[in-house]
């Protein structure tokens, strides 16, 4: 029988052959260039284009061949577990990696650093020694960004009222440090108490739509919202646009797209908490390609977390951070 399992690797494996996800000429090989994978959580949000782009420019400057190869869903562990263990199986110089499960992607990286694959790690941390399990880490201090976005809503509100968190999905541990971090402030105000935290709104905009809307009494109720990333930020956005509450309740989100911007832009979004994704490509192919030609590298980089608001958007640092 050809059931959908056989399907889903069938075109992991073609597209593998095919060069990729958004790959480019360079995914093509060459004879005696270094040839690497990238693999990020998924290929349809704006954060992974940018981080995309980031790669890529990476790999041109220090001449070695970059495929860009994800699953197009950032739910969908099985299927980069399969990339992984692909590019493994066709002896790929090295890997970066942005684990979308902490656990479930330890046992494709151990089998790709026990054949000498050295795997870097970004945008999410997975379980293990950082130079022992996994070469290096290159990612946001998601905590920090947390915690960042709970001080701006604690001062949005002024210290009192009621908050819902929407999280994102379990598992991806850049996400839970984010949630982790923001509570951890929130719960530090008396005035404060967060009336939904254990409810999730999943990977794409539109999941994260319906989730919002099966909260709609809790949001009414609420004075503040903060949800960790582009899909829960904009299927919030796109609930509170249909149930007339945007504008009316304190929101902040977390990275930037244009319908974000566009958001804070509206006073829909009272700030963001961005990341740089365009670094954190770049930095993630230098730091490999460094270890493959036997440089010294950092066992971690902090890529850097900031706040956007209406009052700052426009600023040339802001304006910079965010490839504007």
């Amino acid at each position: 029988m050809f059931n959908k399992g056989m399907f889903s690797a069938l075109l992991v494996l073609c597209s593998l052959m095919l060069g990729g996800c958004g790959g480019d000429e360079q995914s093509l090989g060459g004879d005696g260039v270094v040839r690497i994978a990238v693999i990020p959580k998924g290929t349809t949000h704006v954060f992974w284009k940018s981080v995309e782009q980031g790669a890529l420019d990476a790999g041109r400057e220090l001449d070695v061949n970059v495929v860009w190869q994800g699953p197009l869903h950032e739910n969908d562990r099985a299927q980069q577990i399969a990339i992984v263990e692909q590019f493994v199986s066709e002896g790929i110089e090295g890997i970066v990696l942005a684990p979308l499960d902490n656990n479930a992607l330890c046992r494709p990286v151990h089998s790709a650093m026990s054949r000498k694959i050295p795997v870097v790690i970004f945008d999410s941390p997975l379980v293990g020694e950082v130079g022992k399990d996994f070469t290096s880490f290159v990612a946001t201090d998601n905590m920090q960004g947390g915690r960042i976005a709970g001080e701006k809503l604690a001062e949005l509100l002024g210290g009192k009222g009621k908050v819902v968190l929407l999280r994102y999905m379990e598992g991806s541990a850049s996400t839970m440090e984010r949630e982790a971090g923001f509570l951890e402030v929130i719960r530090n105000y008396d005035g404060i108490d967060v009336i939904v935290d254990n409810r999730y709104g999943g990977a794409t905009a539109g999941e994260a739509q319906t989730a919002s809307l099966d909260l709609l009494d809790r949001l009414r109720e609420s004075d503040g919202i903060f949800c960790p990333n582009e899909s829960t930020s904009f299927g919030m956005l796109l609930a509170l646009r249909q149930s007339n509450l945007a504008g009316k309740r304190f929101f902040v989100g977390f990275d930037a797209s244009p319908p974000l911007l566009d958001g804070l832009k509206a006073g829909h979004i009272n700030a963001l908490v961005v990341q740089n994704p365009y670094r954190m490509g770049y930095e993630g192919v230098k730091t490999l390609v460094r270890h493959l030609r036997g440089d010294d590298i950092p066992l971690e980089i902090d890529t850097g977390v900031n706040l956007v608001t209406g009052e700052n958007i426009d600023t040339p640092e802001i304006k910079e951070f965010l490839g504007l």
